[in-house]
């Protein structure tokens, strides 16, 4: 089966922005004293995934293409941090934030192997 064609940023599966989605849904259950707090450090967090692998995909080169999958995977690892907080709390229910935990590690996983490929592709 052959590989499909990435011709932009948006070919990327792991672009796609299921995950802010959900993030921004779960943001929007915190209460009202947290939406400049807590909810708008989420949200930010949560956008800064696949705005990153954008622009590093925009880079000219494979290096800076794979600091920026770095960089989106820090801003991952930061989002899970949050909702875990805003879980242990009590603003929302650890059960709530199961979808975007799957995605999480999905995410993580794909991060980790275009990176891997991207770096690969630069060494050649």
């Amino acid at each position: 089966m052959a590989t499909p064609k990435i011709s932009s940023h948006r070919d990327l599966l792991v672009w796609q922005m299921d995950f802010a989605v959900e993030t921004y849904r779960l943001a929007g259950q915190l209460p009202a004293s947290e939406t400049y707090r807590l909810g708008s450090q989420i949200t930010r967090a949560a956008a800064s995934v696949p705005a990153n692998i954008a622009e590093g995909y925009a880079r000219a080169t494979k290096k800076d293409y794979a600091n920026f999958l770095a960089i989106a995977k820090g801003s991952l690892m930061e989002t899970e941090t949050l909702l875990t907080l805003a879980a242990r709390l009590g603003f929302v229910e650890p059960q709530e934030t199961a979808s975007a935990a799957d995605l999480i590690t999905e995410i993580s996983k794909m991060l980790t192997v275009l990176r891997q490929r991207i770096l690969l592709a630069a060494k050649l």
